[in-house]
């Protein structure tokens, strides 16, 4: 496979995966009117998954400065199918429900009242100083996981270098803050 390939390859899987992120999370395709039995799990689910591949991301980590390529590539395979499973669940969780969880709405009908939002106050200032990195860094580090990947696999030990500098800080932040998140608004789910 030529370079050229591969990076129209990366650009039209992450152009398509936030195509699909953006569609689902705008409510543009209807989901079904009654959500099943296990969708208000998959946020738990994804929490656990973000939560596991932080974890691996330090080990595989360890491993790497330690010299064992072997595990480190073992560990970083696995924490990427882990993190697709995790954008499997993440963009069913959306489709499956039909509308957003506002930060601090106790009402439980999606709309946060004034007393509500003041009583959140700067905890949801916090909140969203941590979704939009999340978020935007989210969307960005998927171009560079699939090229760092790419040249690890290849044994272009220094292309993937450089790529993972980027890569890897970015990926632990998005794994981490994905924990966060889910921990800060679980408390204003109501399904």
């Amino acid at each position: 496979m030529t370079d050229k390939f591969i990076f129209r390859f990366v650009a039209g899987v992450t152009i398509f995966v936030i195509a699909v992120v953006v569609i689902l999370n705008r409510h543009l395709i209807p989901g079904p009117a009654v959500p099943p039995s296990f969708t208000p799990y998959l946020p738990l689910l994804n929490a656990f998954l973000n939560g596991t591949c932080s974890i691996l991301l330090l080990v595989s980590l360890y491993f790497i400065k330690q010299g064992n390529i072997t595990v480190h590539k073992r560990l970083n395979i696995l924490t990427f199918c882990l993190s697709s499973l995790f954008l499997v669940s993440y963009i069913l969780f959306h489709y499956l429900m039909q509308h957003d969880t506002p930060y601090g709405d106790t009402s439980g009908d999606g709309i946060a009242s004034p007393e509500e939002r003041a009583t959140a106050g700067g905890l949801r200032t916090l909140y969203l100083t941590i979704l939009v990195p999340h978020i935007v860094l989210a969307a960005g580090v998927l171009p560079l996981i699939l090229l760092s990947f790419y040249r690890g696999l290849q044994m272009q030990v220094e292309k993937h270098k450089k790529l993972v500098r980027w890569a890897f800080p970015i990926w632990l932040f998005v794994t981490v803050s994905g924990v966060v998140v889910y921990l800060m608004i679980k408390p204003y789910y109501h399904f």
